[in-house]
C-alpha cells in the first residue's frame, strides 16, 4: 500500500453539551493539527499516489470554513458534538468528494482510501479513516 499525506491546520471555537465533557461544556478553542493520508495499491503511471500540490489545495478547501469559527454558530453543526472525532469524519467527507470530483487531479480517481487525523495536542489525537467510493 503506497500513501502520501499532507498536513495544515485550523483554529476554532466551540463547546459541548452535557456533563459528559465537564469543563469543555463552556466555550473554549483548539488548535488543531490536521494530517490526510492518501492510500492506493498501485502508483499512478508517473508513480506518484497523487499530486501532493492539488492534495494539498483540497485540504484547505475543506478547512477554509472552519477555521477560526465558532462552530457551535455554524448552521450544519447545530445539535452535533462537534468532538475531534466528528470533524475527522467531517473533513473526510470534503477530501473523499475532492478525490471523487477530480479535484486532486489525474490519479486522484484511484485513492482507494483516506485517513483524516486530528491532533489536538501533542498527545492526543483522533481519526477517521475510510474507502473513497
Amino acid at each position: 500500500m503506497y500513501a502520501v499525506e499532507v498536513r495544515d491546520h485550523i483554529m476554532i471555537a466551540h463547546s459541548f453539551k452535557g456533563e459528559f465533557f465537564g469543563p469543555a461544556q463552556r466555550l473554549h478553542g483548539a488548535t488543531f493539527v490536521v494530517d490526510v493520508a492518501f492510500f492506493r495499491e498501485t502508483l499512478t503511471a508517473d508513480n506518484v499516489v497523487v499530486d501532493i500540490g492539488r492534495a494539498h489545495e483540497a485540504l484547505k478547501a475543506a478547512l477554509a470554513p472552519l477555521n477560526y469559527r465558532n462552530l457551535d454558530e455554524i448552521e450544519v453543526f447545530t445539535g452535533k458534538q462537534t468532538t475531534t472525532e466528528f470533524l475527522s469524519r467531517e473533513i473526510f467527507n470534503s477530501m473523499a468528494e475532492a478525490a471523487r470530483s477530480g479535484a486532486l487531479g489525474p490519479g486522484g480517481e484511484g485513492i482507494g482510501s483516506i485517513r483524516v487525523t486530528l491532533h489536538e495536542s501533542h498527545v492526543a489525537r483522533a481519526w477517521f479513516e475510510g474507502p473513497v467510493g
